[in-house]
């Protein structure tokens, strides 16, 4: 089988893991239960991918299933345990008031499919890097190893550090400026960024250099559409928000600019 019928497999395996999420959605009134599943969606391709790759090198294999196992499961387990019992996210909720009585076919176009083939299309590194039966593992593996350990670290110390200072009454209205948010705004996102340019990495080591859209298309995602400029637009309001904005690195991990009347 080659590489695109194997890839075409994939989408079809993201579009029908979405569709039935999509029931369950439908019985649940619960559009936002996708979020919690996108990064699970990824280990479920990652080892597809894994079990209809024979010919790969094992050892490149097995490390690029793990380290998407280790994200993905990550992810899917803190976004279930944000949202329990908090019902619908306010974004599907706006989206099934402006559908009205459509929303029950709609949401299946315009939120699962969507996110299917977004899936599908990112995970690309995934099937490269275990699809070519090159030499062993390289420094570009290594390489890839070490700016995914990077974006891992961000994005999980992100997450549990902002879930810890959200549980402290004290903070209620707060900026979260401290740990790594104190050099980015979005820690978890530039995270989530870093780990796909670590797959990719690994993906180019067996050849997969036209893989580099699917970082590309991540990064441009979670800085462009659904992650950084939609979550900053609902905190411009914040008291001190404009004041973190303008000594804090809004992507990349940098050092406190300086500010009038205040040391970094």
């Amino acid at each position: 089988m080659n590489a695109i019928s194997l890839y075409m497999l994939g989408l079809a395996a993201a579009l029908g893991l979405m569709a039935l999420l999509w029931l369950v959605s439908l019985a649940r009134r619960d559009a936002s239960i996708v979020d919690i599943f996108w990064g699970a969606g990824f280990v479920v391709l990652g080892w597809l991918y894994f079990a209809l790759t024979p010919q790969g090198v094992i050892e490149r294999k097995l490390l690029i299933a793990a380290l998407v196992t280790i994200w993905g499961l990550r992810l899917s387990l803190y976004i279930f345990s944000r949202n329990r019992g908090k019902g619908e996210d306010f974004r599907y909720v706006a989206m099934r008031n402006a559908a009205g009585p459509r929303w029950w076919w709609q949401s299946y176009f315009q939120v699962f499919v969507l996110q299917g083939v977004l899936m599908w299309l990112i995970s690309a590194p995934l099937l490269a890097a275990q699809l070519v039966a090159q030499p062993g593992l390289t420094l570009l593996d290594g390489l890839g190893v070490v700016v995914w350990a990077v974006g891992f670290y961000f994005e999980a110390a992100g997450d549990w550090q902002l879930a810890r200072f959200k549980a402290n009454p004290a903070n209620k209205g707060k900026v979260m400026d401290r740990g790594v948010w104190r050099y980015t705004r979005h820690p978890n996102y530039f995270g989530d960024a870093a780990q796909w340019w670590g797959f990719f990495l690994i993906a180019l080591a067996a050849g997969g250099w036209l893989t580099v859209l699917s970082p590309i298309l991540m990064t441009f995602l979670l800085v462009r559409v659904s992650g950084k400029a939609l979550l900053e637009k609902s905190l411009n309001g914040r008291p001190g928000y404009r004041a973190y904005v303008a000594r804090t690195s809004g992507f990349i991990p940098w050092f406190p600019r300086k500010t009038k009347g205040r040391a970094s």
